[in-house]
């Protein structure tokens, strides 16, 4: 399994946050005290059980490891716990057969606090496997037992910080605490003959989710007493609490990105999600020469196309003593302008710098080199023959998961033509970095 790029040093931040109102990110957050938790005054830690083979799904790969942009699923919900400062350790329960696959994940995307057991055949004894290894607590283990444990499901990548929070909190006053949803749909009993029985009232009844929290000593207590047929059988840890320690649990509503991916149709809804939330950022670079008026009326075309879209405009000169700024910024995409050159020294540069950055280990970096085409210089074929080296170069930094497209727009023209290559311009640049389309890498395309 080959997720993703490779190499290199994480970028300062590990990508943009997979929750908030509208995939905002809030960099600076009121819950993120510190790596250690102690702003919440007590430790946590987190389990994920990721052993299972995915049936539902209908693919030969476990779900929790299948691609989405070229990246394993598992490793956008690590993303996801890890920007949590105050989650101290985050133990995943996987196969044998898939330890290395795994291992090989995580030194990938360079995931931090990160521990690996081995899973039980079944979801409540993958779970309990990971709380014997937060429960050995001493010099010769690199875990600490928390006070507070998260589960969670590998397969659950857009879990909000509030809402961790809020079963935490909720886990450390009653024992216990489990995100809900309401009900979509209407359950109803069957009889023995297949006939309905009786149905619920749906307004009385809730979906338990995940995160669900708990006293560590609670929970691993609950384990330690459960019958073998509740592990066997059993998927509900609410329940073992309840049954067991007698700790009623706090529900606390859940946002609707608590979904979890179960079917293959998830995977191309998780992917939409992402794809949204890493295009809400362009960054124009250009020569510090481009100051002509269409490529001002091109920007203002773009943000037009792209209305929730923050997008903004600099010098190349500028862009490379302000890329850990715009990184910071959680920018993945970026039109680069090449107005006095038709050999792609601006774009090259830009690519150069991105490279550096290692912006694109977690998620797939678009670059859009924009070169506006005067009938009334170079000869026409040598600006061919130089602009069509940008296959040579897409093709060397796809490796390194940067997407390079060309986007050809011809002047002088008449007001209203070049009106409409500019808008035709600004929407074809909207389209691939929305759709991320590696089959068009490379290409050409003319406005």
């Amino acid at each position: 399994m080959e997720p993703g790029p490779s190499g290199g040093s994480r970028p300062a931040e590990p990508g943009p946050c997979l929750h908030g109102p509208g995939g905002a990110c809030q960099e600076t957050s009121a819950y993120s005290l510190s790596p250690s938790g102690a702003g919440l005054g007590f430790g946590v830690a987190a389990v994920l059980p990721a052993g299972g083979c995915g049936e539902r799904m209908g693919v030969p790969t476990p779900k929790q490891f299948c691609p989405i942009l070229e990246r394993p699923l598992i490793s956008y919900t690590l993303q996801t716990l890890e920007r949590v400062s105050w989650i101290k350790d985050i133990v995943v329960a996987v196969t044998r057969e898939n330890m290395e696959a795994m291992d090989g994940i995580i030194q990938r995307y360079q995931h931090k606090r990160i521990s690996l057991v081995e899973s039980g055949v079944t979801r409540h004894r993958s779970i309990f496997n990971g709380l014997k290894a937060l429960a050995v607590d001493g010099s010769k283990s690199k875990l600490s037992k928390p006070e507070v444990v998260i589960i969670h499901d590998a397969v659950r990548p857009f879990v909000e910080e509030d809402v961790l929070l809020k079963v935490v909190r909720a886990a450390k006053e009653h024992g216990a605490a489990g995100a809900i949803r309401p009900l979509v749909s209407t359950v109803i009993s069957p009889s023995a003959d297949g006939c309905l029985d009786h149905s619920l009232e749906r307004a009385r009844y809730k979906a338990s989710e995940m995160p669900q929290a708990f006293l560590f000593d609670v929970i691993y207590e609950a384990y330690h007493q459960c019958s073998d047929y509740d592990l066997e059988f059993g998927t509900e840890c609410l329940q073992l609490a309840l049954k067991y320690c007698h700790t009623k649990a706090k529900l606390v509503e859940g946002s609707p990105d608590l979904w979890k991916v179960t079917y293959k149709r998830d995977l191309y809804a998780a992917e939409s999600i992402i794809k949204e939330r890493i295009s809400q950022q362009i960054c124009v670079v250009m020569d510090t020469k481009s100051d002509e008026e269409h490529v001002g009326r091109l920007q203002e075309m773009l943000k037009n196309e792209l209305k929730h879209v923050n997008v903004t405009s600099r010098p190349l000169c500028h862009a490379s003593r302000d890329l850990q700024q715009i990184t910071l910024g959680q920018c993945y995409d970026f039109v680069c302008i090449n107005v006095m050159n038709f050999d792609f020294q601006e774009t090259r540069k830009l690519l150069c710098m991105l490279e550096e950055s290692h912006l694109s280990i977690l998620y797939p970096v678009v670059v859009v080199s924009v070169n506006f085409l005067d009938y009334n210089s170079v000869p026409f074929g040598e600006k061919m023959e130089n602009l069509l080296q940008i296959r040579e170069f897409a093709k060397e930094v796809k490796k390194r998961n940067i997407l390079l497209y060309g986007l050809l727009i011809y002047y002088p023209q008449d007001e209203l033509k070049l009106q409409e290559s500019l808008r035709q311009g600004a929407a074809i640049i909207a389209a691939l970095m929305k759709e991320r389309n590696s089959g068009l890498v490379g290409q050409l395309l003319v406005a």
